[in-house]
């Protein structure tokens, strides 16, 4: 792709690199886990950016490696989740909660198949 259009893509992709830098410092230099894995997702996203924009200047087959990567970067994020939580089920306010009894008392079998014999006769 040659002319002003290849041209504009090419910068814009250059622009987007750029905020590449800053986010990969963010990665390097976030304050918590979750800061670094949001601007891991910022690299991913902005990684599809510039293979969309160079795809045509490359044949389209960069559009294939983009689809892969948003693939990967929507899988790194639920593995975060799951890995941040205490038991692994992946809901990240679990730990705040506050448990709740449970809604029925437990079951005495031997009461409770006493009583379903009395219902019965």
């Amino acid at each position: 792709m040659t002319g002003w259009l290849g041209a504009w893509l090419l910068l814009c992709a250059a622009g987007v690199l750029v905020t590449l830098g800053a986010a990969l410092w963010r990665v390097w230099r976030g304050p918590a886990r979750a800061d670094r894995m949001m601007a891991a997702q910022l690299v991913g996203t902005g990684g599809v950016a510039v293979l969309m924009l160079l795809a045509p200047a490359q044949g389209w087959a960069a559009l294939d490696v983009a689809l892969v990567l948003a693939i990967l970067a929507a899988l790194a994020a639920v593995g975060f989740v799951k890995a941040s939580t205490p038991d692994g089920a992946g809901d990240p306010e679990e730990a705040d909660a506050p448990h709740d009894p449970p809604l029925d008392p437990p079951l005495d079998l031997a009461t409770d198949s006493a009583r379903s014999d009395r219902d019965v006769a």
